[in-house]
């Protein structure tokens, strides 16, 4: 059956690609029509939100932009026309330059033996054969004799009106019925984009159509946005390029411009090939280079300018695609319906990954063409755990804590792959070797992140990574452990002034003990210094060795629910070593709800209860007293009011 469905995917997916490519013709207006669509969409909200009606918002809107496609289209005719005329112009300056070239010292010599070698070569080609040898075509009293050529002339009768009208008209035919193919589709999408939406839902079979139909909605508002500003953003990149080329003297400067704007849709290459056609025309028209080298310098500071600067302010991030499917697109496109097809690669990509992200089955698009990450956050988090690399996994938090606080990192990535871990080692799928590997990967990561400040920082420094993008994602921007306050030690209660009030006790495993580490580190970065104790602390002969000097609050960590007697029998002994301390118990398992973690406290006997990293170091805060505005005025560091 595998075989069966792979063998029909391919089969089918051979029938679409001749489809896009026998069908260009209708598929190329219908592709245009919908790019258009999701341009013009915004346009057309503007003018309803001003309670005009819905049709004529829509006719407004196309009428004037295909007013203005054609109004460029004449102008860039009009361009192509003079070039044209003024082509025959520079052929002296070419002429002059290449044997300006010729005649330089450094090339003489070799162009001129190359160039002498191919004449002899050419004359000894041309060489006509011995006339002895040539056939004899004829005889005239008794000797040889060459017959004279006939000439011969073919005269085509003169084209009757018709079909003078026929070959004027017959050029225009194809443009115009592309034209109007795309209009009406423009209109009609338009006009019934919600409908449209509903059955394409209904095609895609889902079964949530609340969430998709949003889901929908904002993609096709995001799409909208992306390409209006990439049009604009296009649109004024060709516009300073033809002013910059008009005031260096470049011919044709408006086609220039134009061409620039349209080529820029193609990714890496375009400006390049916008670039070489007025340097080859700067070439053609000045005697000397000084033209040339202003041209150059033009693209060498615009193009970058706006790619590097420009470009990741005003789209925030990427489009995202991946670099491999933004050159697999264009070559695909192109190689089915051309130049139109390098053009539109990748806003039909983006289209397509749009739709992967938000439609169930799709999501192969997003897999395949996308730019994120085809693994989770927590996943990427734990294989690197596995792999030893806690260098690489700390660079991407640092890219996360951009935008994010240290806490959220821990809930919702660290964690969430120490939680995977779990499950492996509950399916005895990791041994005791790998189990400390994790454990001290852990540690190096949380030493390696121990200098980075968890303020929330300028959101001019936001991060550009896309997979530390796509943990930002699934993080929400205000939830309650986003900003954690900060303590200093010395306004701190007497109880808590010790060198590590806060104890991080393991409760079974090496993974429990990897979590504990990253909970000790987040309280000491928020003015609680904290230790860790691994999971042998806890039988019945080490806890009475167990250093409790200064300890007001013990955490007891599990990623593990199973242990319900564990958890009883750790606390009582701890209670028995330390009566005065707040035991918090941190059980930290995927999908568990909050019911089920009160009726674990409960059975455990603890003090509090913590459902991640962040609540248990919350909860620590919060137990000094410090919080609120007498933690604002005395406790909190380089808070407003502390600072002032």
């Amino acid at each position: 059956m595998a075989l069966l469905g792979a063998v029909a995917t391919a089969i089918l997916s051979v029938i679409i690609i001749a489809m896009l490519y026998f069908g260009r013709d209708i598929f190329v207006p219908v592709a245009l029509a919908i790019l258009l669509s999701f341009v013009l969409a915004p346009l057309v909200g503007i003018l309803q939100r001003i309670h005009v009606p819905r049709g004529l918002a829509v006719v407004s809107v196309v009428v004037a932009a295909f007013m203005l496609i054609f109004a460029i289209g004449s102008l860039l005719a009009a361009q192509l026309t003079q070039l044209a005329g003024d082509l025959p112009r520079y052929q002296s300056t070419i002429s002059e330059k290449i044997q300006s070239f010729r005649d330089t010292r450094a090339g003489r010599g070799t162009l001129e033996r190359a160039s002498d070698m191919l004449k002899d070569l050419g004359k000894e080609l041309d060489k006509p054969k011995d006339a002895a040898s040539a056939p004899k075509i004829g005889t005239i009293a008794g000797s040889n004799a060459f017959a004279p050529p006939v000439p011969v002339e073919v005269r085509q009768p003169d084209p009757g009106a018709l079909e003078s009208l026929r070959t004027l008209i017959s050029p225009l035919v194809h443009p115009l019925a592309t034209t109007g193919i795309i209009i009406i589709f423009v209109i009609f999408i338009l006009i019934q984009r919600e409908d449209l939406r509903n059955r394409f839902i209904r095609l895609a079979g889902s079964s949530d159509l609340q969430r998709t139909t949003a889901a929908l909605d904002d993609a096709a508002s995001r799409l909208s946005r992306l390409f209006l500003t990439q049009l604009v953003l296009n649109g004024g990149f060709g516009v300073v390029i033809g002013t910059g080329l008009w005031f260096i003297g470049i011919p044709s400067a408006i086609l220039w411009g134009i061409l620039a704007a349209a080529l820029r849709f193609v990714p890496y290459v375009g400006a390049v090939i916008a670039a070489a056609f007025p340097l080859a025309l700067a070439v053609a028209v000045d005697p000397g280079w000084s033209m040339l080298l202003w041209t150059l310098a033009l693209f060498l500071v615009v193009e970058p300018l706006v790619g590097h600067v420009i470009e990741p302010m005003v789209y925030g991030h990427s489009t995202g695609l991946s670099p491999i499917a933004v050159v697999a697109s264009a070559t695909f496109w192109t190689a089915l319906w051309g130049p139109i097809g390098l053009v539109l690669a990748t806003p039909l990509t983006v289209c397509l990954v749009v739709l992967g992200r938000h439609v169930e089955r799709l999501e192969f698009l997003d897999v395949m063409f996308g730019d994120r990450p085809a693994l989770s956050p927590p996943e990427i988090f734990y294989q690197r755990m596995l792999a030893g690399d806690p260098t690489e996994a700390a660079e991407k938090a640092e890219e996360f804590l951009k935008e994010r606080s240290l806490a959220s990192y821990y809930d919702e990535v660290a964690l969430k792959g120490l939680q995977l871990a779990q499950a492996d080692a509950e399916r005895d799928a990791l041994d005791q070797e790998r189990l400390t590997k994790i454990r001290d990967a852990v540690s190096e990561f949380t030493s390696d992140l121990s200098d980075q400040d968890d303020r929330p920082l300028a959101k001019s420094n936001s991060t550009s990574d896309a997979e530390a993008w796509s943990a930002v994602e699934a993080v929400a921007e205000n939830t309650v452990n986003e900003r954690l306050p900060y303590l200093r030690r010395e306004t701190l209660p007497l109880d808590w002034q010790g060198e590590h009030p806060v104890l991080c006790v393991a409760g079974r495993s090496l993974i429990d003990e990897a979590a504990a580490i990253m909970l000790a580190q987040l309280s000491t970065e928020h003015g609680l210094a904290a230790r860790v104790e691994g999971p042998e602390s806890l039988s019945t002969t080490n806890v009475f060795r167990l250093d409790t000097t200064g300890v007001a609050m013990i955490c007891l960590v599990y990623l593990d629910a199973r242990s319900a007697a564990h958890m009883r029998y750790s606390v009582r002994r701890l209670r028995r070593k330390l009566p005065k301390a707040t035991i918090i118990l941190g059980c930290w398992v995927k999908d568990i709800d909050a019911a089920a973690l009160e009726l674990l406290r409960e059975s455990a006997k603890a003090d509090l209860v913590a459902t991640s990293i962040g609540e248990a170091v919350r909860l620590c805060i919060e137990a000094t007293g410090l919080t609120g505005s007498a933690g604002e005025a005395l406790g909190l560091k380089n808070s407003p009011t502390a600072a002032a």
